[in-house]
């Protein structure tokens, strides 16, 4: 058989042999370093036999799938040193993943006590150099043999296997394991690791089955690589909004409030509201839209009507009893039907479309308890939404302008470049997660990728994604962790218009069934604010900053002309404070640079005689003395075109 290497050169073998071999054929060195093999582009096992003409190329460590095999290797190693240390937990899954990997288990929490106990033992397995060796059972057997390891998570996942599936194990000195592998071939493959965290987790994200605890790790090729990842997760720990976000004083919560229900101080509230009162200006006064007030809940008749009575139930939280109340409620989540009732109040022509409601709506969502963090998963949240009433004829273009709007708000709040966009289509093989016919589904999907693909955005299809009623374009970013949250939608729907009876008047005299478009136009501002916290590190933008402006008197005799700086100010539109506390003028300095804001203007016996200001900014430090109207002006058009100044210099407190 002839191997062709990855260089390009051919070798030939007269009789079949397994990638190790071959890595072991062209270099000693190589097959010490070996972790898997890539045979015509498939990442294979060490352990596979060839037996035909094929392409190969030997994975290292330094190669990425190279590395996830180290990776998932590590985490049988940890499972191994937790049932050493822990006989009675149970196993469950244990993946690589993008940045290390992680095993879930049946047990108490986990404390960092343990972890660092569960290191010391996987030193001692991987010090044993244990080789793994790979080997199948039959079905029944390999369930007999879980149950008899008294391991239930092991024998459902090999019970919903495909009937044809092979069922591989992997023992490693007598630990043995179920996976389809690849693995190394020893333990002592893995030259240096870290266990980073452990965190609650639902066995398969199902919160209504037990919750198990995982633990993550992550293992590396160098000592100096882990070392540099593991600074790059204490950098991002300070990101983290919910961390950062309650340190500036933004928002906080409250056990006795509940899970998921954030407060928002008065920084962040001024953010917030910041941000509202832009998006309802910019929508009603340059894109066209009518804003309606829509009640925060209402009866499970319309929630029956629309369909979420039956598709969204379990995400909503309930206000009675069906059983022995005469009417239930619901706090609302979502405003679609909302707003159609809006327009069926008025019977409309084909001459008054397309018709933009905008409402700035409070949702509520019933989240499980373990997704709520900070700011980007809350049970009760605020949305720029908005729904479009149109002709099929103008579907087209006003989907674009809707991608047009969001394109708008994400460049304007500098997120811009941060985004990935997301045809969220239906799946065919779960019909009863969906309303309609599969002919509507296929040609709205396609309408939608005609658009993206006209408008030359990149985008990733997602199957089972789209909300029962219709697919959908989702906007999303990666918090500091790399998980991915939907920032904004934007939904394409055929099919609600029927269930609610709403129809306009064509040119012939016609009753004609619009369609809708659902969009929000920056989307969740609990969310998008903790998107800023964490892209900007707390440094934001001028206009976005709660405190604009701080002004520094020297001392106490110029503290009149600082309050008459912060009128000044103030009259302007722009948010500024005093610190009129006797302290030192270095150290307040040191406390405004701390707090991040953009400027600071310090006054004394000179500034006040000239009427002027000593300008420093987190952007440039010392820009100098300015006169007060120079400043009040170059801050107010800042403010109006929403500039985002990027940092120049840094300059250290005196």
């Amino acid at each position: 058989m002839k191997i062709t290497l990855k260089d390009g050169s051919v070798k030939e073998y007269g009789s079949a042999m397994s990638i190790y071999e071959i890595a072991k054929d062209l270099s000693e060195g190589l097959a010490r370093a070996a972790c898997a093999g890539e045979v015509d582009g498939e990442v294979a096992d060490l352990r596979t036999v060839i037996d035909r003409d094929c392409a190969l190329n030997i994975l290292t460590a330094n190669d990425p799938e190279g590395l996830r095999i180290v990776r998932h290797t590590c985490s049988h190693v940890m499972a191994e040193a937790v049932k050493r240390l822990f006989p009675e937990a149970k196993l469950a899954i244990g993946p690589s993943i993008d940045t290390g990997y992680y095993y879930d288990f049946e047990h108490a929490p986990f404390s960092r006590e343990d972890l660092d106990k569960i290191e010391v033992e996987m030193k001692k397995i991987i010090k044993e150099g244990h080789e793994l060796k790979r080997f199948t059972l039959p079905r029944d057997e390999a369930v007999k043999f879980m149950e008899e390891k008294g391991e239930p998570y092991k024998v459902e996942l090999i019970q919903d296997l495909p009937e044809d599936a092979e069922i591989s194990f992997y023992d490693q000195g007598g630990f043995v394991d179920l996976c389809a592998g690849p693995h190394l071939m020893n333990t002592k493959g893995i030259k240096t690791f870290k266990l980073t965290s452990s965190s609650g987790a639902y066995w398969r994200g199902d919160s209504n089955r037990t919750m198990l605890q995982r633990i993550y790790g992550t293992a590396f090729n160098k000592k100096e690589e882990l070392a540099e990842y593991l600074e790059y997760l204490e950098n991002i720990k300070l990101r983290d909004h919910n961390k950062l976000g309650r340190e500036m004083e933004l928002f906080t919560t409250v056990d006795v409030i509940g899970q998921g229900l954030p407060l928002l101080m008065p920084k962040g509230a001024k953010m917030i509201q910041t941000m509202q009162r832009w998006i309802e200006d910019l929508e009603d006064n340059q894109w066209g839209y009518i804003r309606t007030k829509t009640p925060l809940m209402a009866k499970s008749d319309l929630y029956k009507l629309s369909g979420h009575w039956d598709h969204y139930k379990e995400g909503m939280f309930v206000l009675g009893d069906e059983e022995v109340d005469k009417e239930v409620f619901a706090l609302r989540p979502m405003t679609c039907p909302f707003q159609y009732f809006v327009y069926k109040a008025t019977q409309h022509s084909y001459r008054d479309l397309p018709l933009r409601y905008g409402e700035t709506s409070t949702l509520f969502r019933n989240e499980d308890s373990g997704e709520m963090h900070g700011l980007t998963r809350v049970r009760q949240f605020t949305i720029s939404e908005g729904h479009l009433i149109v002709r099929p004829d103008q579907m087209v273009e006003e989907f674009k302008n809707c991608i047009a709007l969001a394109q708008h708000c994400l460049k304007t709040l500098g997120v811009e470049e941060d985004v990935t966009y997301h045809l969220s289509k239906w799946d065919p093989q779960n019909r009863e997660k969906y309303i309609g016919e599969p002919e509507v589904w296929e040609e709205t999907q396609e309408h939608m990728r005609n658009i993206m693909n006209e408008l030359q955005i990149p985008f990733i299809e997602d199957v089972g994604e789209a909300a029962f009623y219709g697919p959908k374009i989702d906007i999303n970013t990666k918090n500091v962790y790399g998980k991915e949250d939907t920032m904004i939608t934007i939904q394409w729907d055929a099919l609600l218009a029927a269930q609610f009876d709403m129809y306009y008047i064509d040119q012939n005299g016609d009753k004609v069934r619009p369609y809708i478009i659902h969009r929000t136009s920056m989307g969740c501002y609990e969310r998008t604010l903790a998107w800023l916290i964490e892209k900007y590190e707390g440094k934001f933008p001028t206009w976005l900053c709660p405190v604009q402006v701080r002004i520094l008197p020297i001392s106490d005799k110029y503290e009149e002309y600082a309050q008459k700086v912060c009128k000044e100010l103030k009259e302007n539109g722009v948010w500024a404070e005093v610190d009129s506390r006797s302290e030192k003028i270095g150290f307040k300095i040191r406390e405004a640079r701390l707090a991040k804001l953009p400027y600071m203007l310090v006054v004394g016996q000179q500034e006040e005689a000239d009427g002027t200001v000593s300008v420093r900014s987190r952007f440039a430090g010392d820009e100098g003395v300015k006169p007060l109207d120079e400043f009040v002006s170059q801050i107010c058009k800042e403010i109006r075109t929403k500039e985002i100044r990027k940092e120049e210099a840094k300059e250290e407190a005196k």
